[in-house]
């Protein structure tokens, strides 16, 4: 039975007021003591004490779920959150990241980022088709969960060719609405190096595009698939005004870096790897700058150099030095993304408490805290799923084998941007068409608050999800049951001014046996302590 507006909102204004509180009774802040230990926490410390800012850490109960959801997009079980908590060694927030880097769900909640960026999608305007866009996020995937060095994952994006089916990477070629050099050349800029060339001058453009002016597509007799290929006559044979496929025998065309150095293109070479070899070298800036900060601001909220997606000389990182850090680690590391995420996860910076500090838009730029913010559309989907028991049923208009979607499968781990649900799209997932992070639109809405409110689809899982319900008739006692719905809900426990507000809510009558309980599991999916991370 779906609670009354009136009980349901009473209730949930009670146990409101009381998360308003919860700092104050150490649910998000843990120990004072946030003396910077690292390199990087030291960096991050010499601004914030110029800022008269001294942060606190946050408790076991918040890092547990945090940890989870930055890592693998996924909320920690009732039991995981618990023997974390109780657990008293001093290292535990070490072991569980590396606990967490190597679970199925790293790889499929960070190979979703990347095909956010990849434009891993089937249908218009992309239109990969669904078993080139299954074939690309495999290969995705895979290179996540095989930690493949970041330099050799852009490298062989940028060199590849053959059969859009057979050989995944060359679907980076057709995952952009553009295939011009020039359109070619500014999803490159964008994609590797944050930076948005579609505001270059021309002719700073066209010398980027002279690396992909060899580039050529042609189809083949299979349905949907296409051959991705450098043609070495192509560019020639346009420059001359003959016919494209004509034998190379001019001279080579020449190309400019984005750091305006021009070479003449070697005859007999790839442009494509002349340009990959300038690109991932170590001691190229925009390279190791951009991913550093990409890598930050997927785990912090928030770029160093912010947005990540418009790197220019006039957008300044907040913190040169921390950024600087980051890059000679990467490099360092060999561009071990697994490491970057390690070190940055580990700081106490990352462990920061989300209760701001100081003044808000200053403590913002100079991460004093962590930033509140909403759960992505697919991981709230997901946790909704986790929680109760129930599962999401996805399917495609495109009647090809490749599309069947197990009922089991993660939301996370779909492959295809293009199959989507009514609860996706009002939850802001992105409709990867342009690779920019700010596709994905995780503001609140009202329609999102009604949602969860009022409608059947949440009615349904609370009601109906067996996980759920068999906690909720575990037949325990009112707290018992009350604090393992917290800890399954928020991964913590509840305070005891929580469990007075639900005895006082069950004391009125209003709700009777499990509809208390049901209720309160309502009321907690609808606080903002479950649907923004913290």
């Amino acid at each position: 039975m779906k609670p009354s507006w009136i009980s349901l909102v009473v209730f949930l204004a009670a146990l409101g007021g009381n998360a308003s509180r919860a700092a104050d009774q150490g649910i998000f802040e843990g120990p004072p003591d946030a003396v910077p230990e690292s390199p990087l926490d030291k960096l991050v410390a010499t601004q914030l004490s110029r800022l008269g800012i001294s942060p606190a850490l946050c408790s076991d109960a918040v890092f547990v779920r945090r940890a989870f959801l930055d890592v693998t997009g996924t909320l920690p079980t009732a039991q995981e959150a618990r023997e974390f908590i109780e657990d008293k060694a001093a290292g535990k927030r070490r072991v569980l990241i590396d606990r967490l880097l190597e679970r199925d769900e790293f790889a499929d909640y960070w190979a979703m980022k990347w095909s956010d960026l990849l434009r891993v999608k089937a249908e218009f305007p992309i239109n990969l088709w669904p078993n080139a866009a299954q074939a690309y996020h495999r290969w995705i995937r895979a290179a996540v969960r095989e930690n493949k060095p970041y330099d050799r994952f852009v490298r062989e994006l940028l060199t590849a060719e053959g059969s859009n089916f057979r050989v995944p990477q060359v679907n980076f070629y057709r995952a952009m609405q553009s295939r011009t050099p020039e359109g070619i050349a500014q999803t490159v800029a964008l994609t590797f190096m944050g930076v948005r060339a579609e505001n270059w001058p021309k002719q700073r453009l066209a010398g980027m595009a002279g690396f992909f002016a060899q580039l050529s597509y042609k189809p083949t007799r299979e349905w949907k698939e296409e051959i991705v290929f450098w043609d070495p006559g192509k560019a020639i044979a346009q420059a001359a005004g003959s016919p494209a496929g004509q034998s190379p025998g001019g001279p080579p065309a020449a190309a400019v870096f984005p750091d305006g150095t021009q070479i003449e293109l070697p005859a007999g070479r790839d442009p494509r790897a002349v340009f990959a070899d300038w690109l991932i070298a170590p001691k190229n800036p925009w390279f190791t700058q951009y991913i550093a900060n990409r890598v930050w601001s997927w785990l912090l909220g928030r770029g160093i150099i912010h947005e990540p997606d418009d790197i220019r000389p006039d957008n300044r990182p907040s913190n040169p030095a921390l950024l600087a850090y980051l890059q000679r680690e990467t490099i360092a590391s060999h561009y071990d993304l697994k490491h970057l995420c390690r070190l940055i996860l580990n700081s106490r910076t990352y462990q920061f408490s989300c209760v701001s500090q100081g003044q808000a838009r200053e403590g913002k730029a100079h991460f004093a805290s962590y930033p509140v913010r909403r759960l992505e559309a697919e991981v709230l989907i997901d946790a909704i799923g986790r929680i109760t028991g129930t599962t999401e049923l996805y399917t495609s208009a495109i009647p090809e084998p490749f599309t069947f979607i197990p009922e089991s499968q993660r939301t996370i781990a779909l492959a295809d941007g293009s199959t989507t649900s009514s609860f996706l799209e009002m939850f802001g997932r992105p409709p990867r068409d342009n690779g920019l992070e700010s596709e994905r639109n995780n503001h609140a809405t009202p329609a999102q608050r009604l949602h969860f409110l009022n409608s059947s689809h949440i009615q349904r899982k609370i009601e109906q999800g067996r996980k759920l319900q068999s906690v909720i008739q575990s037949g325990s006692s009112l707290r018992e049951t009350a604090a393992e719905i917290y800890l399954t809900i928020l991964s913590r426990q509840p305070t005891e001014e929580e469990l007075k507000t639900l005895e006082a809510y069950a004391g009125t009558g209003v709700a009777k046996g499990r509809e208390v309980l049901t209720d309160l599991a309502w009321t907690l999916f609808n606080s903002s302590e479950f649907l923004y991370r913290h």
